[in-house]
């Protein structure tokens, strides 16, 4: 009844707007009143219409005070969203999703030798805030602490920090020291209308959610973000425009979202000696920006087709006179003398250079349910299957170890169901991805730290199972095996990344790692 309904949204805008508490207890005790006035009056109704069963009459004075509390506890649910809203200094909402791990990794080089961790330790916490401070309004941030255990923020000490440990795509994602740091930091803008039209539409600027896009985020148990992950998994600065286009267009649940951003800045420090604070820094390489472009041309909250388009400008890369240096392979650049680390040459006289350009594209399928109705386990599990490709425009430091633009493609299939011993708050999955020998995908960021397994030039299979023990607590394992192909598979863009088989990199003098597998199992707390 509409009673009832005014009375609960009235009760729930209270329950939420913590940020108020002494103002919301007033009016708490208020509502509370009144609607044992209602139960009142709705039970001496009921009386009169047992006893009135032919015709059932309820009084004009008690429509009345019905009417009357009504439109109380109308204005009181009112007051109580605006106390809400103007109550900024208590307003800002905090969540929490702390996460213990262990990772078993193994790997096998080409000539048969071995290296492994037996129990790689971390705790990974994602402190989240939000705070709306009107209908169109919102801040969303989070802060991010992924610490190795025994690790610390002394380089000279530290075993994870050196070289790109802290690289601005992966710097939350990996696991390092004790340093708490800024993973998402967004303004979101959304209105119904969009310039007298009836689309809906929002705008956001700043670091953006741009980590467990769809559909990683199934094996790891979270929603997910943008872009598409089959292409995409970093993080960056940037802004998106997303528009829903279903009343434009006719078809169910299609939207369009336009995302750019920066993924490295070449500009001087603040207190460079040349006086020119900021100005763009001619002896690095240009800046690298990112522009995408996600659509989604249908979605009946079944059955769903989601694409991405996306280009990057001004990659970098080492050249191949650099690694002429240390043998000709990026795994001996980095193993240089601790004297002369990487890290160290690179902040002395940089290697990377700017390559050139990438273009990637993805279309993926998903099915939330499989079929209609067959069974209460097929309603519950979800389906999908992703085809991607990558394009490189190589300048004349040439990409990938070739000076010709090459495409490579990459499949991607997965299903996420219920677990059959306990269907009720346990999943399970089973993922299949390959790529093919010039496949390279921008997913430096994904949560696996035996290597991105999305980037793997060859053939990786994941099995996982996730269990949520209480409304807070959550289980997981998951096994992870990657088979290469080729080199490369985590490189960058430039010679690093160029494509070779196990044969003709031990011919050249190289051992790489021929396959990688990661045990992982954890204790996952959120509120």
């Amino acid at each position: 009844m509409k009673k009832s309904i005014i009375a609960l949204s009235a009760i729930a805008a209270l329950s939420t707007a913590s940020i108020a508490q002494d103002i919301n207890k007033e009016m708490y005790n208020q509502i509370q009143a009144l609607k044992a006035q209602i139960d009142a009056l709705e039970k001496k109704m009921e009386d009169q219409q047992k006893q009135q069963a032919t015709t059932p009459v309820v009084s004009t004075v008690d429509e009345k005070r019905i009417e009357k509390i009504e439109k109380k506890l109308d204005t009181v649910s009112k007051t109580a969203t605006s106390a809400k809203i103007q109550s900024g200094n208590d307003n800002l909402k905090w969540d929490v999703d702390f996460r213990t791990q262990v990772d078993n990794i193994q790997y096998k080089h080409a000539d048969g030798s071995k290296s492994k961790n037996n129990a790689l330790m971390t705790n990974r916490l994602w402190l989240g805030m939000g705070y709306k401070a009107d209908e169109n309004s919102s801040f969303h941030g989070k802060l991010s602490y992924n610490k190795a255990f025994g690790d610390t923020a002394n380089h000279s000490q530290s075993n994870t920090n050196p070289d790109y440990a802290n690289f601005d795509w992966v710097t939350n994602e990996n696991a390092t020291d004790n340093t708490i740091k800024l993973k998402e930091a967004y303004w979101l803008y959304s209105n119904e209308t969009f310039l007298g039209t009836d689309v809906p539409w929002s705008a956001s600027v700043g670091r953006r959610p741009s980590t467990d896009g769809l559909p990683i985020n199934l094996r790891n148990d979270q929603k997910e973000n943008s872009p598409l992950s089959h292409v995409v998994d970093v993080e960056f600065d940037g802004f998106s425009f997303r528009f829903d286009t279903e009343a434009a267009t006719g078809f169910r649940g299609s939207w369009f979202k336009i995302c750019a951003g920066r993924g490295l800045t070449n500009a001087k420090p603040r207190f460079d000696m040349s006086g020119a604070a900021y100005a763009a820094d001619d002896t690095k390489n240009v800046d690298v920006d990112l522009l995408g472009i996600i659509a989604v041309p249908y979605d009946d909250g079944q059955y769903s087709i989601h694409t991405n388009y996306a280009k990057a400008w001004n990659l970098i890369g080492f050249d191949q006179n650099s690694l002429n240096s240390y043998g000709g392979a990026y795994s001996n650049y980095l193993a240089a003398p601790s004297a002369t680390t990487a890290y160290d040459l690179q902040m002395a006289n940089p290697a990377f250079k700017d390559v050139g350009d990438i273009d990637f594209a993805t279309i993926l399928f998903k099915t939330e349910g499989i079929g209609n109705g067959i069974s209460d386990y097929l309603d519950n599990t979800v389906f999908f299957a992703s085809f991607a490709a990558s394009k490189t425009n190589p300048n004349s430091l040439g990409m990938l170890g070739s000076m010709d633009s090459e495409v490579g493609t990459s499949v991607w299939l997965g299903i996420n169901a219920p677990c059959p011993l306990t269907p009720d708050d346990a999943k399970i999955g089973l993922e299949w991805n390959k790529g093919s020998k010039y496949w390279r995908s921008m997913t430096y960021g994904e949560d696996t730290y035996a290597g991105s397994k999305i980037a793997t030039r060859g053939q990786a299979w994941e099995v996982y199972r996730t269990q949520k023990l209480t409304d807070a607590l959550s289980f997981g394992l998951s096994y992870v095996y990657m088979k290469y192909d080729y080199t490369g598979s985590n490189s960058f863009f430039g010679a690093d990344g160029t494509p070779m088989t196990m044969a003709q990199a031990q011919a050249a003098g190289q051992n790489p790692v021929e396959s990688a597998q990661d045990v992982r199992a954890y204790m996952r707390y959120r509120f």
